[in-house]
C-alpha cells in the first residue's frame, strides 16, 4: 500500500481546509490510519488515527474541537477536515498507517498547510 497526501494550501486564520490521503492497493480496510504533522524546528506530532472500520477515531486534545478524521474503505482514501484553522497549525501534514498492534510504518509524502493571520 501506498499513501498520497493531498489537498494543502494557503488558508487565512479561521478558515478550512480538508486534506486527503489517497491508498492505492487493495489492503487500505486492514491499516489504522492516521494523521501527524510537523511544524518548522518541532518534532512531528500525532494529529488523529481512526480505527480501520471507522467507527472510533481519536484526536489530539489541542486540536479536537477543529479536526475531524474520516475514511472511506470504499474510495481507499481517508480524510482530515480541518476548521477554525490557526497560524500554530501551519505545518506539514502526513498521513500513515499500521497494522493493528504495530507501530506506523506506512508513510505517505506530506502536504503543506499555512496558515495566515
Amino acid at each position: 500500500v501506498q499513501l498520497q497526501a493531498s489537498g494543502g494550501g494557503l488558508v487565512q486564520a479561521g478558515g478550512s481546509l480538508r486534506l486527503s490521503c489517497a491508498a492505492s492497493g487493495r489492503a487500505f480496510s486492514g491499516y489504522v490510519m492516521g494523521w501527524f504533522r510537523q511544524a518548522p524546528g518541532k518534532e512531528r506530532e500525532f494529529v488523529a488515527e481512526i480505527t480501520r472500520g471507522g467507527r472510533t477515531t481519536y484526536v489530539a486534545d489541542s486540536v479536537k474541537d477543529r479536526l475531524t478524521i474520516s475514511r472511506d474503505n470504499a474510495k481507499n482514501t481517508m480524510y482530515l477536515q480541518m476548521n477554525s484553522l490557526k497560524p500554530e497549525d501551519t505545518a506539514v501534514y502526513y498521513c500513515a498507517g499500521r497494522r493493528l498492534g504495530a507501530r506506523y510504518d506506512l508513510w505517505g509524502q506530506g502536504t503543506q498547510v499555512t496558515v495566515s493571520s
